[in-house]
Parts: C-alpha cells; structure tokens; sequence
C-alpha cells in the first residue's frame, strides 16, 4: 500500500473555487513546503493527515485563490501608510471630517495629517470635498495636506506655510496655484494637467525613520491580506527612488516578514534623462532576480517623461510632445535588448497608438516575441489598437479608476463615450492578454472588492451606472482577471493564480461567498481567512486564533492607523464605513439578494437627470424610504 505524503496543512469543508479547469470545484485542500500538495474531496485529503499536520475546518465557507493586484505601489504606499489619514470606503463627509478633526487633535508638530487619495468627492451623501475655510477651522495649526484624484490637493495656513507657498512662488509647468485677489495662494493646488504639483508638495511633509517605515509597511501589507491580497506587482512611481526607497521591503524579504508576494517594475526618475537611467539599471540589475516574495519584473510604467498622458478628466486631453516617439524608442530599445519587458502608463487611445508604432518598429529589429510587455489603464483604447496589441503579443492591464473618476469622464465626453472605458469585456473576446488591478494609493483605493464590484456592476463608487450589462464581466471572469491573468504579466504563470498542486498556497476565505452575495455586497467583502505560502497572515471571525503573523502596534503613536486601522476605518466598531448611508440603506430595506423594487441599486439615479446638487431632491425623486434625508 502506498503511503501519502503528510500535509503541513490541510483546510477541509468548504467550497473552494480552484479556477483550475480540470478540476474546477473541491472541498478540501493539503499544503507542504508552502504549496498546494493535492486538491479535492475532504476523504481524498484528509488521508494526507499526519501526526504534525494542522487541520483547519472551513465550515462551507467559500474559498477563493489569493488576489493579485496587477498594478499598485505598495512600495511607496507601505513607506507611507502609518501616516496617512485613509478616506477609502467612507460614504459621509461629515464622518471624514469628523475623523480630520480627530486627527489633527493628537498629531503633534511638525507632522502634516495627510489624507492622500483612494477616495473621490461623489462616494460622499454630501457630493462635494470640504472647502478650506472648514479645514482651516478643524486645522489652525496643523499642516493638512488633502489629496483628491489626480486633480487638485487642498493645503489650510499651516501646511502652505509649511511648504513656503508665498505670493513669489511662482507656477510650476503644468501646475497652478491659485491666488486671492491680492496674489496669495488660497491653498488649492491644481494640475493642469500634470500631477506634478501635487506630488512634489506632498514630498515636501515629513517622512518616517527608516525602522517605522518597516512597521508601516507591515501594517500596509497586513491591510491588504485583510482584504484578500496575496500577491501584487509594484509600478514604481514618481518620488520613488531605486534601490534607496527599496531598502525596507528588502529588509522584510531578508527577514522572511513578508505576507504579500512583491514583483517590482523600475520607473524612472528623471525628465530627459530616462535612457541614462535604464542604461544603468540594465547593467546592474537582472530580470527577475529576487524571490518569489520579492522580484524584479522590468521596466515602467513610466518609461519617458514626453508620453505621460495624465488622467485629469477635469482638463482636457493633453498633447503629447512631438519627441515622443524618438524618447520612447530609444528607451525602448535598450529594454528589448536586454530583454526587459516594461509596462508602460497611457490613459488615451492617440497615446497608445503613438507607442505602438514606435514598438512595432522596434519590433522589425528586436523582435518582441517572448517579453511580457503590456499598456497600462487604457481606458479610451481603441479596437484598432487592441488589435495591434494582440499582433504583438503585449498585454492590457487595467485598473478601476473609472470607479472613482467616471462622473468626470461623463461630465466631459458624455455617457456613450463612457460606456466602455476601457472595453474589459471586448479585449477578453479577442483573446489579449488582459487582468486588473487597483493603481492604489493615491487615485484609487486598494481594496481588491472595489475593483471586482466596478467589473461585475459598471457602476462607480458614487452609484453611476456607467457601464450596460454587454461592458460588464459575470463573477468568473471578473475573479479571473484578479487571479490566473495576472500572472503573465509577472511572468509567473503556473506559479500562482489558482488553487491547483504545486502552485504556491494562496487563498482566501471572504466572510461571504463572492459567488452569491448580492451585487451591492461586493464591495463591502473582506477576508475572515487569508494564506499566503500556506501560513496564516489574516484571520478573523470563527477563524481568529489562526493568526501566524501578529505585529508590533502601528508606529509612531499618533498614527491613524491605531484608530481607523484602514479602508471604511474599519478599526472601529460605529466607524464611518461600516455604518455608512449606503450600507445602512440595503440592510434597511432587506436586500440580502437582489429586489425588484430597487433593482438592488439604491443610486442609480445619479445617472439620470434628476439634482444631483441637491441632496435633498435627489433622494426625494428616488421616492424610496431607505435615502430618506
């Protein structure tokens, strides 16, 4: 009789969606050395129990593989996260303002309270961000920097005086700094459309010390693994240099504390200077050296400063230079010849197209077969170009940041222009390399859910149907587009990506089945159970003393971390997220599932023409008790 090989862990009784088509369904799973060892029916596994093996009982709870977010910076963020104040996921201004005034009442000079991005103006009742006459009078003293989408951040007296904005500074290029009538800046910093001014003001505030950064980031990461997020790729980004700003998430990955595997792409720092730049990160650095924790995976997405094409959907298109394709190709090249695939950031169909005939005449010299090279966003990406994308052989990965701007995309191009951007469902019928992601911290938020729920309803954060049900994805291919697609776009294919022998042990276990919540629920999921290498990173609930991965409390003392702890400020029991408007709204009319009288949609008005400027006569025209002001 042959004997089994002993598990190190093995999770039975539960529903476990696999994604692996040749076994598509099982109720039981055996992890050793950090990978899935079998998967199927409980008796099958549990005959792999030996004497050291740790059982964990699903109790019919769905089990998903782990999320994979194909473009964020945790990088960046993890530096950051324990001094920012997290607006994401909570639905009431006079919450968020009730958390800044909080804030600022325990945060001691010289420190800056920061509420940088992940949220947008139309997720709150109010439809609108505070003026900076309230955040003055929350804020005499203290320096607060507020960040809204790639458009505008708001500074109050301190923070401008904080960062030596006087009636002499002049206008950076692409920026404005609006004035009074006497010349002074009232404290609204605009892009126009470059974000420049936004990111070189915040860079001006405080950093942590090198050893709560490594708290920071821990934290980061755990708030992701809450969320269901075992693996991510690393965009870069501006502000962010290399190998410097690398140093903590090397430490951690040294120190074997990281809970969420890390693939990390080289962007650029310096206008003019690009090709210099990867000239000398080609050299010293090889693709994909590292670890499965923590790897290199190329260049981008900012390859050259000419081809920038920021999303400001509150300006209007920007021109790109006409050196564009002469900067790009130059750098392109060096990329093809060391055969570093790159991601590259472009918003706009001309962007994409413009790249594109620089790639494919690259491609006549170096051809591109073989190096997973893909678009970012592409939101207005034409079908020619998908095609062109396709002949290639690049990718398309995709964020959700219409989620949280696409009332201003509708504002500037109208609903038909909105109905598909980016054409998720189009790209997946002509078979190109496509995933998702978040592009978290600092438009969108970094919950995995948001961007599931934007694939599965079109609708944004703010309620806006923007999508009809032929642009929207069923809850397979959505689940997929955050799992299995992922992975060639970190070159990972087989590794991960699903519940599958000898794939790493990844999963997560949602506190509601994802397959038959109602679609409003989405967005409000998190995880009760999260494995990243088969050790336990994340429990809650019935599984709450499974936790293998305790740290230290959120440093330094006055983080709002310790308070909020993260998105909807979950760390409180009456918190603004879980006890939002929205929320309160389906549990009070009963829409466990989805209801006739509400179509399951408690905004759907924002879409029509009734006063969206008006609260009051907004929700008075949906004629429905549970919005009741």
């Amino acid at each position: 009789m042959t004997t089994l090989e002993p598990a190190d862990v093995i999770l039975h009784r539960g529903l476990i969606t696999t994604l692996d088509r040749s076994n598509p369904a099982a109720t039981a799973v055996a992890v050793k050395d950090g990978k899935f060892l079998a998967v199927g029916g409980d008796a099958e596994i549990m005959a792999r129990k030996g004497p050291s093996t740790k059982v964990v009982d699903l109790k019919g709870k769905r089990v998903l593989p782990g999320l994979i977010d194909n473009h964020t910076h945790v990088v960046r963020g993890g530096l950051n996260f324990n001094m920012e104040l997290r607006w994401d996921g909570v639905r009431s201004m006079a919450d968020a303002m009730d958390m800044l005034r909080r804030q600022v009442a325990i945060t001691p000079p010289p420190q800056w309270v920061r509420v940088v991005g992940g949220f947008t103006d139309h997720q709150f009742a109010e439809k609108r961000l505070p003026t900076i006459d309230e955040i003055n009078a929350i804020a005499p003293d203290t320096p607060v920097f507020l960040l809204h989408l790639y458009d505008r951040a708001l500074l109050n007296g301190a923070a401008l005086r904080a960062v030596g904005y006087t009636k002499e500074t002049p206008d950076p290029p692409g920026g404005e700094i609006t004035r009074d009538a006497n010349g002074n800046p009232t404290g609204l910093l605009l892009a126009k459309p470059n974000a420049g001014i936004l990111y070189s003001t915040l860079a001006k505030g405080p950093k942590l010390p090198f050893d709560y950064q490594v708290n920071s980031t821990r934290h980061f990461m755990r708030e992701l693994n809450r969320l269901g997020v075992t693996s991510v790729i690393d965009a870069g980004g501006g502000f962010q240099n290399y190998p410097d700003d690398y140093a903590v998430i090397q430490k951690l990955a040294d120190e074997g504390l990281m809970t969420v595997r890390l693939a990390y792409n080289l962007f650029t720092q310096k206008p003019e200077e690009e090709k210099e730049d990867f000239l000398k990160w080609t050299s010293s650095v090889k693709y994909k050296q590292g670890s499965d924790y923590f790897r290199h995976n190329g260049a981008g997405e900012m390859l050259v400063f000419s081809a920038a094409d920021f999303e400001d959907f509150q300006q209007p298109r920007p021109d790109l230079p006409a050196q564009m394709e002469a900067d790009l190709e130059g750098v392109v090249r060096v990329l093809a010849e060391n055969r570093w695939p790159w991601r590259m950031h472009a918003t706009y169909d001309e962007t994409i197209s413009r790249a594109l005939d620089v790639f494919e005449k690259v491609n006549q010299d170096i051809p591109l077969a073989g190096l997973n090279w893909f678009f970012d966003h592409a939101e207005t990406i034409s079908e020619r170009s998908i095609d062109r994308v396709a002949a290639l052989g690049g990718g398309i990965a995709v964020q959700h940041r219409m989620a949280y701007q696409g009332e201003y995309f509708i504002e500037r191009y109208g609903h038909a222009a909105a109905e598909a951007t980016p054409p998720v469902a189009r790209m997946l019928e002509k078979g190109v390399r496509v995933s998702a992601g978040t592009d978290a911290t600092r438009v969108a938020s970094y919950n995995p859910w948001v961007s599931l729920a934007w694939m599965v309803t079109g609708k944004t954060v703010g309620g806006t149907q923007m999508y009809p049900r032929r642009n929207c994805l069923d809850r397979d291919a959505a689940l997929r587009m955050w799992t299995e697609n992922v992975t060639w776009f970190s070159n990972e294919e087989g590794l991960k990506g699903r519940i599958e022998a000898g794939q790493v042990a990844d999963l997560v276990v949602p506190d509601k089945d994802f397959f038959n919540c109602a679609e409003d629920e989405i967005s409000f999921l998190v995880s009760e159970l999260t494995l990243v290498g088969g050790k336990v990173v994340f429990s809650d609930g019935v599984f709450a003393d499974l936790d293998e991965n305790p740290i230290p409390p959120a440093m330094p003392d006055w983080s709002p971390v310790r308070a909020f702890k993260g998105y909807a400020a979950w760390g409180e029991p009456d918190g603004a997220g879980r006890n939002s408007l929205r929320r309160t709204a389906i549990a009070g009319c009963g829409c466990a599932n989805n209801c006739a009288i509400h179509e399951h949609d408690h905004t759907r008005a924002w879409a029509s023409s009734v006063p969206v400027s008006d609260v009051k006569g907004f929700f008075g025209a949906l004629g429905c008790a549970c919005w009741a002001v």
